[in-house]
């Protein structure tokens, strides 16, 4: 039996239909809160008859945070992915931020001893690396060295990191992937999928910043592979290629048929933005759209290396160019832009 958290997300429900196709028996840890059409609308995307599929999950009602329904939900589990995460560059949401990630964490890690899970797949980040001194492509072997400047989000989770790392000095046998921006049709307000939403309703703006992006696909086919094999106590960077942000958001343009970001944003205009959004976001008593610390992020020239997880999987990746094409193209399926 395997367990999946986090499966309403982006990679969660990806992840739940692979692992289901395989005729492999999956029961999912659930919120209160959380959506269980998430799944079956991705489930649609690629079967005409996904309520099959659906309907073999086993639900289980509990949170990562609350470590009594958490440990119903692993009963008779033996492999554990562990997606759930909140993914969140807010300053205001410092709390829930921290205790989802590290402590939501350091109870999956924890019942995995406990309970003696033959394996667990923990999902970090690209967010939770460090850089290189000398500009050179990140890679596994990069650690954070330091928060100063970090969103909350990528201190979590290095942090949750930490925690499966000790779990595996206590004799835990897991694996932990690092992926780069992951890019799938989903939620079309929220998370990456968001991204496209973003574009169609006339996205003027870009930088030069660089970035890794992975087809949800991909990610998931890594993780099966690697939990499926006796590797253990390593971590890999699963990333497709490396785009500045300008390309990105052209390429997604392009195929939705709308004007590309014309306008360059400088690390000046992008200062000011922020804080023009904290001020409005005070006065009209909501969440701020941008963060300080996206802000800086975008302007960063960023490469990640994914030598480790093909030589050690032999996996090819999808063109970045292909998975924004399928995602556009379902995009506009969903909005009626056709």
């Amino acid at each position: 039996m395997i367990l999946v958290t986090g499966g309403t997300g982006l990679l969660g429900s990806h992840l739940l239909f692979d692992l289901l196709s395989a005729g492999n028996k999956v029961k999912v840890l659930i919120r209160s809160s959380s959506n269980k059409l998430n799944i079956l609308s991705t489930f649609a995307y690629y079967t005409a008859n996904p309520e099959t599929l659906f309907n073999k999950i086993e639900w289980v009602d509990g949170d990562i945070t609350d470590i009594y329904s958490l440990s119903e939900a692993f009963e008779h589990a033996e492999y554990i992915y562990h997606t759930a995460a909140c993914v969140s560059f807010n300053a205001n949401q410092k709390r829930i931020i921290y205790q989802t990630n590290v402590q939501g964490t350091a109870n999956v890690v924890n019942l995995c001893l406990e309970k003696g899970i033959k394996k667990l797949c923990f999902v970090s980040s690209i967010a939770a690396l460090g850089n290189t001194d000398d500009g050179s492509p990140i890679d596994e072997n990069v650690f954070l060295k330091t928060t100063k400047n970090k969103s909350h989000y990528s201190v979590s989770k290095h942090k949750a990191e930490m925690e499966v790392w000790r779990g595996i000095a206590e004799g835990l046998n897991a694996v932990i992937v690092n992926p780069s921006i992951i890019l799938g049709p989903g939620n079309w307000k929220t998370g990456s999928s968001s991204f496209f939403t973003t574009v169609a309703k006339g996205f003027k703006f870009y930088t030069n910043g660089t970035s890794g992006y992975v087809d949800v696909r991909d990610v998931s086919k890594a993780m099966i592979s690697l939990m499926e094999s006796d590797i253990s106590a390593e971590r890999f960077l699963v990333s497709a290629e490396n785009l500045t942000y300008k390309d990105f958001f052209t390429e997604i343009a392009i195929n939705l048929n709308v004007t590309p970001p014309t306008i360059y944003a400088n690390p000046l205009l992008s200062s000011l933005a922020w804080r023009l959004e904290a001020i409005r976001a005070k006065l009209c008593f909501s969440q701020p759209k941008i963060a300080r610390n996206t802000v800086i992020s975008v302007h960063k020239k960023l490469a990640f290396s994914n030598l480790k997880i093909i030589k050690t999987l032999g996996i090819q990746f999808r063109p970045i160019a292909n998975s924004i094409s399928e995602i556009a193209l379902q995009y506009k399926k969903d909005n009626n832009h056709l």
